[in-house]
């Protein structure tokens, strides 16, 4: 391997490593997780659900997430409820973009619920609609994005905002948050053993 692409490896692992240690390091990035998984339990736990959208990267991400929490994280338990509403094509493709994801909140969405936008720009207009509707239907707004947080988190009741400008490196500290929260849910309506 030549050392150009040895120095572009080395430099995009530290970057991440000191995203991951900006995020360990602030404590209200801290706190919003446990925010957002008290949320998530507490609607699940009383008969609701979970709700997720994102567009692209963040579309798969809560696909992953969804799919986390309806089939197992760390081990085998009942699954939680959680639905991706990136993954119907019906939906997806028969009307204007910019409403999909706020029509299905109003067709699926019930008071207590939790709707988890994903956003790294915070600015994506299909997601600040389905936030807004969520907001007026007394869906609980959790908003994941980045450092500046965009239009998200003035609209959000939780805003995880990672510590980057980087679409790839807010991914990364969305994925690793939404595990950790899908572990805190798992373990406090499934506990293990």
């Amino acid at each position: 391997m030549a050392g150009d692409a040895v120095k572009a490896i080395l430099d995009y692992l530290v970057q991440s490593r000191d995203t991951l240690q900006a995020a360990i390091d602030d404590p209200e990035f801290v706190k919003v997780i446990g925010d957002i998984a008290d949320a998530a339990a507490n609607a699940i736990g009383g008969g609701r659900k979970l709700l997720l959208a994102g567009n692209g990267g963040s579309a798969a991400d809560a696909q992953h997430l969804a799919g986390e929490l309806i089939g197992r994280l760390n081990y085998d338990r009942a699954p939680a409820a959680a639905v991706a509403l990136t993954t119907d094509t019906s939906i997806l493709t028969g009307y204007g973009y910019e409403r999909v994801f706020e029509r299905q909140i109003i067709g699926l969405g019930r008071p207590g619920d939790v709707f988890i936008a994903i956003s790294t720009s915070g600015r994506s207009p299909n997601i600040l609609r389905a936030i807004d509707v969520a907001r007026e239907r007394q869906i609980v707004a959790v908003g994941f994005t980045g450092r500046t947080g965009g239009e998200m988190t003035l609209r959000c009741d939780f805003c995880l905002r990672a510590p980057s400008d980087s679409t790839q490196l807010i991914q990364q500290i969305h994925i690793t948050a939404g595990h950790i929260i899908c572990g805190l849910v798992e373990e406090r309506l499934f506990p293990h053993g």
